[in-house]
This record gives structure tokens, sequence and C-alpha cells, in this order.
């Protein structure tokens, strides 16, 4: 009989059975819908196996969120902070986070999840608000004789339309909801961030380095996953990394035009943090 190679905690040798042990998810790259080149992209259905992996083998001490990432959708930050939260709070399982090179934006809204949050002397951390961003057309068309026909039913179908003047009203309807999703997102900070925010001007967009967001109460002190570990549940703690499944195309290096177009933008997404 050929062995298996799953191996079950009672034939695990006995020094491994009392060992604790922490599970680790890495929250890596631009925050939204669709695939990435090099890997997934993050978003709720994507992540949602391996948070939930995370939270349930081996009956870990804790859970540890290592966070990089520019920031993106608002709408998957907050679902995938939810459901982190949702399954802490049913395993009593707490969780930590350690941000890297960049947890802005909502890379910060996910840092937000972890019951401490730690970072690295060089860590940028922060951009609490909300960016729209596109280009103006109308002028050139305009200069070479195009024609822009649009038609719409209902008429605030072409808000925006990049190849038309700005409205007023349009850009007033703009910074509404705007303001809905920041209000959100302040609440998210406030909400888990609580009496260690130290000032009120924190959400203007503004972004800071390592030892000034401990200071300002967005992050509670420096450190990396491997010696706080260490540090809060013993030098033999295990850490078990827990990832995201990688597609055939994506483990062979051969990405397509829609994940070539997705770099391009991750691109321009890292690229506002020094990246």
């Amino acid at each position: 009989m050929r062995p298996t190679k799953s191996v079950s905690m009672t034939l695990l040798p006995s020094r491994f059975r009392n060992q604790p042990s922490v599970n680790v998810v890495r929250l890596y790259g631009v925050i939204g819908g669709g695939s990435r080149l090099g890997g997934a992209a993050l978003n709720d259905a994507g992540l949602a196996p391996v948070i939930e992996k995370a939270f349930a083998k081996g009956k870990p001490r804790a859970v540890a969120l290592v966070i990089n990432s520019p920031g993106g959708s608002p709408v998957q930050s907050s679902l995938i902070g939810a459901r982190i939260r949702r399954l802490a709070e049913e395993k009593d399982i707490p969780v930590y986070g350690f941000c890297e090179d960049v947890a802005a934006s909502g890379g910060y809204w996910l840092a937000t999840a972890a019951d401490k949050i730690f970072v690295d002397p060089s860590s940028v951390v922060g951009s609490i608000g909300v960016i729209s961003a596109s280009f103006g057309f109308h002028e050139l068309i305009n200069r070479y004789g195009v024609e822009r026909r649009v038609y719409t039913a209902g008429e605030d179908k072409s808000m925006l339309d990049p190849f038309r003047p700005e409205k007023a009203e349009d850009i007033a309807r703009l910074k509404a909801l705007q303001k809905v999703i920041h209000d959100n997102f302040i609440t998210q900070v406030t909400s888990r961030r609580g009496a260690r925010l130290v000032r009120d001007d924190i959400f203007t967009g503004e972004i800071w380095v390592g030892q000034e967001a401990v200071d300002l109460g967005l992050a509670d002190g420096i450190g990396h996953v491997v010696p706080k570990m260490k540090e809060l549940f013993g030098d033999k703690v295990r850490l078990n990394v827990i990832g995201q499944k990688r597609s055939l195309f994506q483990r062979i290096g051969a990405p397509g035009a829609s994940e070539m177009i997705g770099a391009v933008e991750d691109r321009f997404e890292w690229s506002k943090f020094g990246q």
C-alpha cells in the first residue's frame, strides 16, 4: 500500500503537536475585480477560500495579514475586511496586520481589519481618501473635425463624458458620490482604531511613513511578521502561509491582453506611492 501524502495531527511527531501555529495570509497587489499579470487581483471572491482556510486550518493561535497594496476598489476592500472581522469574531482568533512597502487607501482599509497593525520603518501608510481621475478630449476631437455622437435614455447616462466639456452639475454629483465613500472609509478607520487615533485631520488623503503612522495611531508599532509572532507566541511558533491558487496561464507566464492592460493599470497605482 502506498503511503498517503496527507498526515493527520495524530501522526505528527510529538515535538510538533503542541507547537502554537499562526496562519499567514499575504494580501499583495491592487484591490479590484479581474485578474492581473503575475497573479490574481485582490477581491473578495478570490480571497474567500484563502481567508476561510486561514481561520480554520490547524486551530491557529492567530492569523497574520501581510499587506502590500496601494489600494483600489472601496467595495472589495470593505468586503474583504468584513469577512476577516466576521471570522475573527466567530472563532475568537486575534488578527495581526503587517504593512510592507505600501498599505495605502484600500490597502490601509485591509490593515484596519487587524486587531493590531505593525509597519516597517519605511512603510507608506494612510491615503484615507477617494480619488477619481480621467482626461478631457473634447478640444482634441474638435481640432480634427471629429463629431461625437451619444444617445442615451436617461439624461445622466453620459455624466463626465471625456469627449464633451465638463459640466458643473456633473462635477458636483461626482463629489457627492465621493463624499459618501470617504465617509464610509472614515467610519471604518475610526471604528477600528478608536481612541488610538491622536488627531482628527488624518482623513485628508495624506500619507505617512513608518514611525509617523505609529505616532498618529494608524499603527501600533514597528515590527515584522516572523519576529513579532515569535515574541508573542514563542520561538517554536509555526507560520503557515496560505495563498491563492494561480491559473495555468499565470503559472507558465503567458498573460493575455487583459492581463497586460491590468498590469499597466497596476503600475500606475503603485507609482503614486513611489513604488
